[in-house]
């Protein structure tokens, strides 16, 4: 922990200028009232020198962690050197990361961008340049693509719709894991298919096995592409580089951000040959994307994911779930989740964000997924030490109340 008298100063000399920032900030964030000053592995200390465990990583951002000293070391040289120039020269770490990504993803092109949203609405403007005729795209129902109009529009959920009408046209809503329900969608305007291989916002959504198999099959047989965003899925989080290695599939193109550079802004479209050789110098492009200070940390955080650390993913992620079953509390309904992409859903009544709230005040991070799931999105570099500690704090039913089990 950090001293606290070093903790208070930090506080005390933040203290008012944050809460002068707060009269300022747009109102479209429900924040906690607490500030993080500093982080160092699997743990955050707020202003007044609390520790708290950091079981969300940013919203599956930060996979190793804070303050990892080869990722920081690798952004200090390169800002030590060289901050931003743009997209109109030559760029030998982008290409280097292009070639590690693509590679891992037997794809052929990567185009850089600096959030999911934008590298979804690079997908969505590549399926139509590529489709010419055909501009439709079939997205599933409570799946999330982004905030962006275009990225909007593509995730069929309403309370994010609402009070932003009209939307942009051209895509059609299918239920999400049900062959049938997106082959009745399809039609002579379609031109590819763009799911998560795990729908993260809805509440840690796994679809049937062989989901992917299938509708990498029905694709095919209509000669459209297979989109899959892999915003929160992607970059080692469910056990696998990418998500869709669970099913030995290959998608036309996949979208990629989150934790792709441990918490410096950037997104990628990684991409097929044929639909990459659709795009000509200046039909997209973005003058941030691929800076410089992201791509050297991306480059580190790729070469720090091999077959070691997946394992570790994967069996980290089947310990929590395992130990939070042997619970049997009455208030949770179902344990999902793959690799350190974990939803707890509670039953009816129950919610979870109160839930998240009395974890925060016991020293864990936490999120959630709707108002019944709470969303559990670990660093890579968490420990049993960790995962006991979550276990221990997590919610049980005591004399009619819901409340955090302490030490």
């Amino acid at each position: 922990m950090i001293p606290q008298k070093n903790a208070q100063e930090h506080g005390s000399s933040n203290h008012h200028s944050a809460e002068t920032e707060n009269d300022y900030l747009l109102k479209n964030y429900a924040r906690f009232p607490v500030e993080f000053f500093r982080g160092e592995g699997a743990y955050l200390y707020d202003s007044n020198g609390k520790e708290y465990v950091d079981f969300l990583s940013g919203i599956a951002v930060t996979g190793f962690g804070h303050n990892h000293h080869e990722i920081k070391s690798a952004v200090e040289e390169q800002m030590n050197n060289l901050w931003h120039v743009s997209n109109l020269f030559e760029a030998s770490g982008q290409k280097s990361l292009a070639q590690k990504l693509a590679e891992r993803a037997g794809l052929d092109y990567v185009f850089f961008c600096n959030s999911g949203s934008e590298a979804n609405e690079a997908a969505i403007k590549l399926t139509r340049k590529w489709g010419k005729e055909r501009s439709h795209i079939i997205t599933a129902i409570g799946g999330f693509h982004g905030r962006t109009m275009g990225s909007l529009s593509a995730t069929a959920q309403f309370k994010v719709w609402n009070g932003f009408f009209p939307l942009t046209p051209g895509f059609i809503y299918a239920q999400y894991g049900d062959m049938s329900s997106i082959e009745n969608s399809y039609n002579k305007d379609v031109a590819a298919v763009m799911v998560e291989p795990i729908q993260g916002e809805s509440g840690i959504i796994i679809p049937p096995d062989n989901f992917l198999k299938e509708l990498r099959t029905f694709c095919d047989e209509k000669n459209i592409l297979l989109i899959l965003d892999e915003v929160q899925t992607g970059i080692g989080r469910t056990g696998k580089f990418f998500a869709f290695e669970h099913e030995e599939i290959k998608p036309d193109m996949v979208t990629l951000a989150k934790g792709i550079a441990n918490g410096i802004p950037l997104g990628a479209l990684v991409c097929s040959k044929e639909v990459g050789d659709a795009i000509k110098p200046g039909d997209h492009g973005s003058t941030f994307g691929g800076n410089p200070l992201a791509i050297a940390s991306a480059n580190k955080v790729v070469d720090l994911i091999d077959e070691v650390l997946l394992e570790q993913i994967t069996l980290s992620g089947e310990k929590i779930i395992k130990s939070i079953n042997e619970l049997n509390s009455e208030l949770i309904k179902e344990v999902r989740g793959k690799g350190l992409m974990i939803g707890i859903e509670f039953n009816e009544g129950v919610s979870a964000k109160t839930i998240s709230k009395d974890l925060l005040n016991a020293g864990i991070v936490t999120c959630t997924s709707g108002e019944n799931v709470l969303r559990l999105l670990p660093p890579y570099i968490i420990t049993e030490k960790e995962i006991a500690y979550i276990c221990r704090n997590t919610i049980q039913h005591h004399k009619g109340e819901l409340k955090c089990l302490q030490n």
